[in-house]
């Protein structure tokens, strides 16, 4: 089996010390024929998805940070087609879970995401150019927007 693999590594979360069993993606870079090794964590119990999209359980994310995940939301909610109403719903449901997940990072009582949601070059710059919109109260109205707009298409 061949694995394409890109210049870029996965982010891990620094500090967190991992109880889990760890599975290793390796192979050499396409772009630059570097050895490169991805470790993923796998959860002690497997937990079923509650409908789609599901990207993880109830934690915060362990491969992407707060920041890439609004990147994930911004890229998806920026290419919903409008001329297929199925796939215009497909496409805001999975802005809808992206923006959840970064709802993850914000720990209870807290209202915003905290320094240690950020560990990626790109999460980092997505905080730097406009910090407030990883603020709980914004990041909800975000995600019933597209929870909203997904219905509509639905």
């Amino acid at each position: 089996m061949r694995v394409r693999l890109g210049r870029d590594g996965v982010g891990q979360r620094p500090g967190r010390r991992r109880r889990r069993a760890r599975h290793a993606l390796l192979g050499a870079c396409d772009d630059c024929g570097r050895q490169r090794e991805y470790l993923f964590g796998v959860p002690e119990r497997p937990t079923m998805p509650a409908g789609y999209p599901t990207f993880g359980g109830p934690e915060p994310s362990e491969l992407l940070d707060a920041g890439e995940w609004l990147w994930v939301a911004d890229l998806t909610a920026g290419n919903v087609p409008v001329d297929d109403e199925a796939e215009a719903h497909r496409t805001l449901s999975i802005a809808t879970a992206a923006v959840e997940e970064v709802v993850k990072f914000i720990p209870p009582g807290a209202d915003e995401v905290p320094d240690d949601g950020f560990w990626s070059q790109r999460g980092r710059e997505m905080r730097a150019a406009e910090p407030g919109r990883f603020q709980l109260d914004r990041l909800l109205i975000v995600r019933d927007s597209f929870r909203d707009l997904a219905a509509r298409h639905a």
